[in-house]
């Protein structure tokens, strides 16, 4: 499962942590998560994230 990088905070997210503090299960790929989730740092929102190689 790939990580994505918030653009404008630089936050990433993982699949494999997922990020508990905001309902999100270990395991969920970025791709299923919910449409108004937002990044927990700087509460950017999903199109603000990108792929990271």
């Amino acid at each position: 499962m790939k990580k994505y990088e918030c653009g404008p905070c630089g936050y990433i997210y993982d699949p494999e942590v997922g990020d508990p503090d905001n309902g999100i299960a270990p395991g969920t790929p970025f791709e299923s998560l919910p449409d108004d989730w937002t990044c927990p740092v700087c509460f950017a929102e999903k199109e603000e994230f990108s792929p990271v190689e």
